[in-house]
């Protein structure tokens, strides 16, 4: 069976329980077996995490201890998948410039705070995981990021929505969902999920977010059956 790792952690407020056990049963509905940890140790076997088809963070803030990242980067690097939503993956572990460089992104604000009213604009392409969606309406903080160049945007909104310091400068489409690839890996992130019901509120998220994590696990299957090695990674990777 294939095999999901779930981290719950970091802040409360962002409800990582509740995202942890929604994202599990979207996984095992689709024939995964999923396993939800509130430690970060497992990270630290790096043969385990070898073994799974993809990892999914609900820990926001806190900190990892650098064999832990080194490990991640190298699983993921392998093809085993990596996603999450909100602040459970892009304001994860704020010290750590190279799990920034993994994810491709980091939360720096969310002006107005919680309960703004804004719209996600999807950006229709050949990305499985947009298929038919619509634009829609969302409720909740709207997350400004700094963002990795080679991101793959899925889809944006629009800033400013609100008087801040950022109005002097030109409107800008800020992305909302992505994937990159790390290695043979393939990561996807989603800035919704605030609360957990941002969910039920605007389904497509919730589309989203399992699409997401689908087309991130199947790299893992793309890596084996192909045979591809990460030799030509690891061989530039002297910081490891």
């Amino acid at each position: 069976m294939k095999k999901a790792w779930i981290f719950q952690g970091g802040w409360d407020g962002h409800e990582p329980v509740l995202t942890s056990k929604r994202f599990a049963a979207m996984l095992e509905k689709n024939g995964y077996e999923a396993t939800i940890f509130d430690t970060l140790d497992p990270l630290g076997n790096l043969d385990d995490l070898m073994q799974l088809d993809i990892m999914v963070f609900c820990w926001t803030m806190g900190e990892i201890k650098r064999e832990y990242t080194v490990n991640v980067a190298k699983a993921v690097g392998a093809g085993v998948g990596l996603a999450g939503c909100h602040g459970g993956m892009c304001d994860s572990f704020r010290q750590d410039t190279e799990w920034q460089f993994i994810t491709g992104g980091q939360w720096v604000s969310h002006p107005g705070g919680d309960g703004i009213e804004y719209m996600v604009n999807i950006n229709h392409g050949s990305s499985p995981i947009t298929e038919g969606l619509e634009d829609f309406p969302v409720c909740s903080e709207h997350y400004y990021l700094h963002i990795d160049p080679a991101i793959e945007v899925l889809a944006t909104t629009r800033f400013p929505s609100v008087s801040y310091y950022h109005i002097s400068n030109k409107p800008v489409d800020m992305p909302v969902a992505w994937t990159k690839f790390w290695g043979n890996g393939r990561v996807f992130y989603t800035s919704l999920g605030h609360h957990d019901d941002v969910f039920d509120k605007s389904p497509n998220a919730a589309v989203m977010m399992e699409r997401g994590m689908l087309w991130a696990a199947d790299g893992k299957r793309i890596a084996v059956e192909n045979n591809l090695t990460t030799e030509r990674f690891e061989n530039q990777a002297k910081m490891y």
